[in-house]
């Protein structure tokens, strides 16, 4: 089947009203709407616009959308991907890939949209003891762990690492642990 930023060629696609797919990715032309205006939306994609250069801002904005539909794609299928949010902002945590926004995650569509398909959510904002969280070890990356799994800068399983969280107050959504609703 033809497939690329305009759907496949089976009819369905951007205002046909159907789900598509992205490369493999279900995708709903809402998500693709709002990807394509978050790229549009960029002060480098409007200046070029502005100056006259249209064609390269489409495609500046075209390699976006599809590098954040890969995001989508790899947190929907890495085991310890995961959205985490704070005072700080927002990171979506995909193995070696880390992509955060200032933002909180209700002004951050990509990583909205990557809770909305399932992956784990972890809210901080809550969490009132800040030393407690900074000395957390962090979550393994490519499935390892670390034997001794106490301190900064070791690593644990994504689900202990929501136990540990859970317990300094943070909110969980999507939990993967077993027997756990969300």
């Amino acid at each position: 089947m033809d497939e690329g930023l305009r759907g496949p060629s089976d009819g369905s696609g951007p205002g046909s009203g159907l789900p598509f797919l992205m490369k493999g990715i279900p995708m709903q032309t809402g998500v693709l709407r709002v990807l394509r205006a978050t790229a549009a939306s960029w002060w480098r994609h409007r200046d070029l616009r502005r100056t006259g250069q249209t064609l390269l801002a489409q495609r500046l904005e075209r390699q976006t959308v599809l590098r954040d539909l890969g995001y989508l794609r790899q947190a929907a299928k890495l085991p310890n991907a995961h959205v985490i949010c704070g005072e700080g902002g927002t990171f979506i945590h995909l193995g070696l890939t880390t992509v955060s926004s200032f933002a909180p995650i209700e002004r951050f569509p990509l990583a909205a949209f990557a809770v909305a398909r399932g992956t784990p959510f972890i809210d901080i904002r809550p969490v009132t003891d800040v030393i407690a969280f900074a000395n957390l070890p962090r979550v393994a990356r490519n499935g390892s762990v670390d034997p001794d799994s106490s301190g900064p800068g070791k690593s644990v399983s994504l689900t202990t690492y929501i136990h540990m969280v859970e317990a300094l107050g943070a909110r969980i959504a999507n939990d993967p642990r077993p027997c756990r609703s969300t």
